[in-house]
């Protein structure tokens, strides 16, 4: 087998280092530590001493030592270098052209940063990180020992800062999508708050125009309809305060909705019982509708005599999608009750058949059973 030449043995080992270095930037999700990371191994792909990126700063017109390796405790974070056409990171950075200096010296076309004369560098090379955004930066290996660097090297060290200004520009795309969809959250539910707030107004002017007529129908009609203006703006008032508004937790949904009919049935209890699962947001105002609605019937309806349980339910369905219950032990259903015969029941029952066609209906009811026990099969996007 014929042995493999130090020169030919560093070049396999620099693609093996690049190679490595792209899977990591790929994965990262913080560029500082990337940095650190990749200076590292360009240090010591290179078998340099000293190795650092520097990040431009556009308002000050210089280029800050942001990681680096070999380097004293105090230039990484700190130092500064000129980013002008006279100094080798300036020029790399503003010409777009990789730049060796094998002899700082006596170099004539540069002059050396007093950071550099400072740890006796003797050459360096430059190499410009960019990006769609524009330049972040500069890649710059340095050295204090005799030597040479060529441009073999320069493809090396480009493929780093390559590697880099793509991760850099994949990191800064997701931030600002993660800020846009802040900004929508924020909106959406500021939205909510306030059509919660319109809707509360609503309630009162007819709660105003219940109490100043004298029609006991027209007042019970009234009474009936701020009852479910109310129930949709304690929707919308549960959507705002959930983490997520894409997606509802339907327990904590269900729990708060409950726990504010509760407020209106003294004489009731209603207790809550579902399952801990994220549902879309668009279900979730039908859903708690559907809810106010039964658990409302049953509140009037249910216990006419005296006290009673109310019991809202939501458990998976073996077939997929969720069984959502309200159900009670009191006087039960007339005879013949048919949920589905929306002409022959009240506007309640036509509302409540409504929203369970949204949700995926149909509405049923449990037969030979103490009480009134609803349940509907709501179907869940795949």
């Amino acid at each position: 087998m014929t042995d493999v030449s130090p020169a030919l043995a560093l070049r396999l080992r620099q693609q093996a280092l690049l190679s490595d270095f792209g899977v990591e930037a790929l994965r990262a999700t913080e560029l500082l530590p990337l940095l650190h990371r990749a200076v590292e191994l360009c240090a010591e792909g290179m078998k340099a001493q000293f190795c650092k990126a520097l990040e431009y700063s556009r308002e000050q017109d210089c280029l800050l030592i942001c990681a680096g390796v070999g380097w004293k405790d105090d230039v990484v974070g700190k130092a500064i270098i000129g980013a002008d056409l006279a100094s080798p990171a300036g020029f790399a950075l503003k010409t777009g052209q990789p730049v060796i200096s094998n002899h700082l010296q006596v170099e004539t076309r540069f002059r050396t940063p007093q950071i550099m004369a400072d740890h006796g560098i003797k050459r360096a090379i430059n190499v410009l990180i960019a990006n769609r955004d524009g330049h972040y930066g500069v890649l710059e290996v340095d050295d204090t020992r005799e030597g040479k660097f060529e441009e073999a090297d320069i493809a090396f060290m480009q493929g780093f800062a390559n590697l880099l200004g793509g991760a850099i520009e994949r990191q800064r795309g997701e931030a600002r999508l993660k800020a846009a969809l802040e900004r929508q959250d924020l909106l959406s539910r500021e939205m909510s708050h306030r059509v919660k707030n319109s809707l509360a107004v609503v309630a009162g002017f007819l709660a105003l125009q219940a109490r100043g007529s004298d029609d006991e129908k027209v007042r019970e009609a009234l009474v009936d309809a701020r009852t479910r203006v109310e129930a949709v703006a304690a929707v919308h008032d549960q959507l705002w305060r959930q983490p997520t508004l894409g997606a509802i937790d339907i327990s904590g949904f269900l729990e708060a909705l409950c726990g504010k009919l509760q407020e209106s049935a003294r004489r009731n209890v209603i207790r809550c019982e579902a399952v801990r699962l994220d549902i879309p947001a668009d279900l979730a105002i039908p859903l708690g509708l559907f809810v106010n609605e039964l658990v409302t019937n049953a509140i009037k309806y249910a216990y006419p005599d005296g006290e009673g349980e109310i019991r809202v339910t939501a458990c998976p369905h073996e077939e997929g999608g969720l069984v959502i219950g309200v159900a009670d032990d009191g006087a039960g259903l007339p005879d013949g009750f048919d949920p589905t015969q929306a002409r022959s029941t009240s506007l309640g029952m036509r509302i409540i058949n409504n929203l369970g066609r949204q949700l995926g209906g149909p509405l049923t009811v449990a037969p030979d059973v103490k009480g009134a026990h609803f349940s509907l099969r709501m179907l869940l996007p795949s």
